[in-house]
């Protein structure tokens, strides 16, 4: 099974278009230490000819266009793509907003919860996604499913399972106390490969890590983990939002109730931070919080990063 991070960044990249930040204004320059990066998505294949997406970021046809496995082979038909399915982990824009690159009448199957489907039915921008071909699949909760697309078994499954977190920012119901959030609206998933039994994590959005996520965790060989902010006031901190990491839905890093902390009781075999915000001092590879990081047993995933099980 191979496994490619396409894009490693949070909403909006790195550099951001409207961000005048430290590290923002670093990469601009060329900053030897730091690395540009497009916005969250991985793809993982079983065959290394069928893909599937894992979210479909704003950047995918340039994240496509630096990864030649994405794109048709000289012996393909005149219309044709690697790219037969995309799992949807939430509806956040970064993670949604993509799938406008997969227009064209190309056939492939799109799962997510039914929330998330049905804010897609709910906005005819995605009608672009031919309904006569493009299946739009509901992931069932905390049970295996094959996953297809384009009339091929894809030789992988998925498990979807809810994980704390909140509905995406651009369907906030602001009168609700907890803005209008229920299960479902933010999932974390184990993929599968069918034939060798092997699988990984992908959980790039999470508020916290309670008991049932730390449990599914647990051993595993392989986790792609949110990697937004360091610490809790960061954002604050620098001037660039007034909220905190827990309101954004989004564990932190370091401190007591940080990932770091919670990883180390998990015996997880290889760990990997991805969707990593802007302001995350971890992106300076000098930093002293990316070495905290490193002597942690944590990788920082950087675009092109590609993994084998």
């Amino acid at each position: 099974m191979r496994i490619r991070i396409l894009g490693s960044g949070a909403g909006g990249g790195f550099p951001q278009w409207n961000c005048n930040c430290a590290n923002c204004r670093a990469v601009r320059a060329g900053a030897a230490n730091f690395s540009r990066r497009t916005q969250s998505s991985l793809a993982v294949s079983a065959n290394g000819r069928d893909w599937v997406l894992l979210n479909a970021s704003p950047d995918l046809r340039e994240q496509i266009a630096h990864a030649p496995e994405l794109s048709p082979s000289s012996d393909d038909p005149v219309r044709a793509s690697p790219i037969k399915a995309a799992v949807l982990t939430n509806g956040d824009v970064d993670h949604v907003a993509g799938l406008l690159n997969l227009r064209e009448a190309q056939p492939l199957s799109v799962y997510g919860a039914r929330r998330v489907l049905d804010v897609l039915a709910g906005n005819r921008i995605f009608d672009v996604l031919a309904k006569s071909v493009v299946e739009r699949e509901e992931l069932p909760l905390r049970a295996p499913v094959a996953l297809k697309g384009a009339g091929v078994d894809l030789g992988l499954s998925v498990e979807a399972f809810p994980v704390p977190g909140k509905i995406a920012l651009w369907l906030e119901d602001a009168m609700a106390a907890d803005y209008g959030s229920k299960e479902g609206d933010t999932l974390g998933v184990k993929i599968t490969e069918t034939a060798s039994g092997k699988s990984f994590f992908y959980v790039p959005g999470c508020a916290n890590i309670d008991e049932d996520l730390a449990g599914r965790l647990r051993d595993a060989e392989l986790v792609f983990f949110d990697g937004t902010l360091w610490h809790e006031y960061e954002m604050i901190e620098q001037g660039l939002l007034g909220k905190t990491g827990s309101r954004m839905g989004h564990v932190n890093m370091s401190g007591e109730d940080g990932s770091i902390k919670a990883f180390s009781k998990l015996n997880v075999a290889r760990k990997i931070y991805v969707h990593i915000n802007n302001s995350n001092p971890v992106l300076d590879a000098d930093s002293k919080e990316r070495g905290e990081a490193n002597a942690a047993g944590w990788e920082i995933g950087e675009d092109g990063m590609e993994v084998a099980l």
